[in-house]
């Protein structure tokens, strides 16, 4: 492990002692993790949303998959996190915010063509559930996927909230290698459910 990696480890480890219900693990998710997360990106597609980027560990990958970093918005709450992102991707536009404040903003620049997220879904209400993921599709294309890591056995989105957004989740794949064993996910829109209806749902 590098000078970076050690440094990145420990400011990622004292942000979860002190937020644990804001960071997603005890430590940054690790290589084979980003790039299941990040492997169905297509670059050029469009732009790309991150949600809870942390220290960037998928950032990295989406730049490695051929993202541009001008395409890339970074939505963080972390004010430390914020901070080092914003040197790390200078050409990204970072966000300061909760992401469940998403769907309150008009669009922050084209289509997104997909949304990741390393968000901890697991340790939030359904209602903010709702709100981040009704916000995220808000500012995705109507064919835009949503990307959301677990530590659990199954999709972290539970089936009633998929069902009142009119989405599907699928499984992208696991990987034992990440510390612990993580599977990333696939959510899109149902082909019957707008954007339009999307938009408009009060919560």
């Amino acid at each position: 492990m590098g000078a970076t990696a050690v440094a990145d480890f420990f400011q990622f480890f004292r942000s979860y002692v002190s937020n644990p219900g804001q960071v997603s693990a005890i430590a940054p998710s690790g290589q084979s993790l980003a790039r299941l997360m990040t492997q169905e990106i297509v670059p050029g597609a469009g732009p790309v949303i991150e949600l809870g980027p942390g220290m960037g560990v998928f950032t990295k990958a989406l730049l490695q998959r051929g993202v541009p970093e001008q395409d890339l918005l970074l939505v963080e709450y972390g004010s430390d996190f914020m901070r080092l992102l914003q040197q790390r991707f200078p050409r990204a536009k970072v966000l300061w915010m909760d992401a469940r404040q998403l769907s309150q903003y008009e669009p922050f620049m084209a289509p997104a063509a997909a949304t990741v997220s390393g968000l901890p879904l697991l340790t939030m209400s359904p209602r903010k559930v709702i709100a981040i993921l009704t916000g995220a599709f808000r500012h995705m294309r109507e064919d835009g996927a949503f990307y959301q890591f677990t530590y659990g056995p199954r999709c972290p989105v539970p089936r009633p909230i998929l069902d009142r957004l009119g989405l599907k989740a699928s499984l992208v794949g696991r990987t034992a290698l990440n510390v612990p064993p993580a599977s990333a996910y696939r959510i899109r829109r149902r082909p019957q459910l707008s954007k339009h209806a999307l938009r408009h749902e009060n919560w």
